[in-house]
């Protein structure tokens, strides 16, 4: 399983850009997903295993913490695990005591971890860096105990020529039909996936697709420095009118990305 670099200035402009528009409509939306799919799935209150794998500077996997679930976050760029161990430091107690954070990428989890030890197994923004990613994905869906969730967010193959087309970029557009390559906007060629593709993956590994998303459907081409709106009503309201596009035929299909939930049989 071969990997794009994720590491140095890339994982520093990644931080930079967190707090800014496309940033905060990706993880609210996807949030609010994988929400959704663990009420539908489990009992309210319980207390469920959570593995967040290239978890990041941690920020779905210290949410669903302070939730009361406890958390394991797989990650291996040492600038993004020093900014999630900061952000868990700050928190009480309670909150510390159901995280902790390992050190290492997808391809260890069947050395850290047995088989079938956790409800959810999250992997957001990670299959873009990963030229093969079947390998990964069976072992994703090894952690998964019986009816345990896959959360997998992803470039969504299928609407590369969106970005260029609607930017004036014709010959971006053209070229982007028949490629699952780009280059993202940290500078790194990484690569989409294809729901169709993803779906027959998921049947493969025991974790067939339950439910899927787009998630930025209108804001993708906003600038990378572009803030939030000012006012908490203006900001709800574009996160109700991405949420409904997310999930709403034809607008999810061309979203820049894809979240894909599967089930473990």
């Amino acid at each position: 399983m071969s990997t794009t670099a994720f590491s140095g200035d890339a994982a520093e402009a990644w931080l930079n850009r967190l707090g800014t528009l496309r940033e905060v409509v990706r993880q609210e939306l996807v949030a609010r997903q994988v929400d959704e799919q663990i009420a539908a799935r489990f009992p309210v209150g319980q207390r469920l295993r959570v593995l967040d794998v290239g978890m990041g500077q941690g920020t779905q996997a210290l949410r669903l913490a302070r939730a009361g679930h406890e958390v394991t976050g797989i990650e291996r760029e040492p600038r993004l695990i020093a900014v999630a161990r900061e952000a868990l430091a700050a928190e009480p107690e309670g909150i510390r005591g159901r995280m902790r954070i390992v050190e290492g990428d997808g391809r260890d989890t069947g050395v850290h971890f047995l088989p079938g030890g956790f409800d959810v197994v999250l992997c957001h923004g990670v299959l873009m860096y990963v030229e093969e990613p079947d390998a990964l994905l069976a072992g994703l869906a090894r952690m998964l105990a019986p009816g345990g969730f896959l959360s997998l967010l992803v470039r969504n193959g299928d609407a590369l020529a969106m970005r260029a087309g609607l930017a004036g970029d014709w010959a971006g557009a053209l070229s982007a039909f028949d490629t699952t390559a780009y280059r993202n906007r940290l500078g790194l060629d990484v690569r989409a996936d294809r729901l169709d593709t993803l779906t027959d993956t998921l049947g493969g590994i025991g974790a067939p697709l339950h439910a899927w998303y787009g998630v930025r459907v209108f804001t993708d081409l906003a600038a990378d420095d572009a803030v939030v709106p000012e006012s908490r009503e203006a900001l709800e309201a574009l996160l109700a009118a991405e949420e409904r596009a997310g999930r709403t035929d034809p607008y999810r299909q061309v979203a820049a990305l894809l979240h894909v939930c599967g089930v473990r049989g």
